[in-house]
């Protein structure tokens, strides 16, 4: 009785695993008949069950195309019946896809992030008037801040104007301001305050839990 056991390890190998091998072997046997008009009655009926493996892709687009695809899939291409949809190609299948193509964005402040390259272009195409003024104003500040997330020590407004004339490509240019950015100490306090009113409703929350029992 030992002798005739049979392990995964000897067993044909699963070309899609998620429908388990009874599944690969009624698509073997599919392979096996000669008769066309049978074969195609099996191939329905095996897409059938296939479907019924995986109620939660019904409402996916082209759910019964995607199924005929790894019926032929997992016959590796071999099974000759008459699919309602265009048959796929192993050579198509071995395919390899394009490799994506991934912003390659370098710039030469990265403590600022892309976003910030972003909003400055926007208020580029803006008109001249106080919108614009104060959007410039708020990426200025935007910007005092993410530099001193960088580096904690103090840091002047005119080097935040600077790389803001210098990002923008000189169409934004506060260095003769009269105005100041919010100081640093309170930049910092600000984020403060915000993770310490975190942890206080954090701890508040777990005080009433406590208090039920």
């Amino acid at each position: 009785m030992i002798d005739n056991l049979e392990y995964n390890t000897e067993r044909e190998h699963l070309i899609i695993p998620e429908y388990g091998r009874h599944m690969q072997k009624m698509i073997n046997h599919a392979k096996s008949i000669e008769d066309k008009e049978e074969r195609n009655k099996i191939a329905k009926s095996i897409i059938a069950v296939m479907g019924n493996m995986q109620p939660h892709l019904r409402d996916v687009p082209d759910f019964q195309h995607k199924l005929w695809d790894q019926l032929f899939i997992m016959s590796n291409f071999e099974l000759d019946v008459d699919s309602p949809y265009e048959k796929p190609t192993k050579e198509l299948f071995d395919e390899r896809p394009e490799p994506l193509k991934y912003p390659q964005n370098h710039p030469k402040y990265r403590f600022y992030g892309n976003n910030i390259k972003t909003m400055i272009d926007v208020a580029n195409t803006w008109e001249e008037g106080d919108l614009k003024e104060a959007l410039v104003y708020t990426i200025a500040n935007h910007m005092k801040k993410c530099f001193l997330n960088w580096n904690k020590d103090t840091v002047e407004d005119t080097v935040i104007y600077d790389h803001l004339f210098e990002l923008s490509g000189g169409k934004i240019n506060l260095k003769n301001s009269d105005e100041d950015l919010t100081d640093a100490s309170s930049l910092m306090r600000n984020k403060g305050k915000f993770s310490n009113n975190k942890k206080g409703g954090h701890h508040k929350k777990n005080n009433r839990q406590r208090k039920r029992y």
